[in-house]
């Protein structure tokens, strides 16, 4: 079954970048910036910091894994805490950006917070508990 690899991406200014996708005939929802893990890649962190790449046009250090679950189409995910500093959207270049038919990516800077994540569609419902979880214990930013 597919793996995928998905990043709690954490700014400078303790924010989070997430992937608010817009689709034809769906309700806007967003997403954490991620996706497969190819044959190529070497392992899950390099994959990751790949689709970081892709994605964002952004540079990231990874700071431990956050969370693992089985999503509806029973593929595995892995989601990282990772930091980054630099990021230009306008330089994206993964393929999905290529097919018009899957609606529209924007790229949106959310604070880290409980309430600022809850009045999102945060998917899957999963990371969007897990995430609010970490954050009202205060163990998501915590120093490693």
């Amino acid at each position: 079954m597919k793996q995928r690899v998905r990043a709690i991406l954490i700014t400078p200014n303790d924010t989070t970048l997430l992937m608010k996708r817009v689709r034809p005939g769906r309700a806007p929802y967003w997403v954490v910036v991620g996706g497969g893990v190819e044959d190529t890649d070497v392992d899950h962190e390099a994959a990751l910091l790949r689709e970081i790449r892709e994605e964002i046009a952004g540079e990231a250090e990874i700071v431990r894994p956050f969370h693992q679950l089985t999503n509806a189409s029973g593929e595995t995910e892995h989601f990282y805490l990772a930091r980054i500093k630099t990021w230009n959207f306008d330089d994206r270049s993964g393929p999905e950006f290529q097919q018009h038919d899957r609606g529209e990516y924007l790229l949106e800077e959310i604070p880290l917070t409980t309430e600022a994540l809850t009045a999102l569609n945060l998917l899957p419902e999963e990371i969007a508990v897990v995430l609010c979880d970490a954050l009202d214990h205060g163990d998501l930013l915590a120093p490693v």
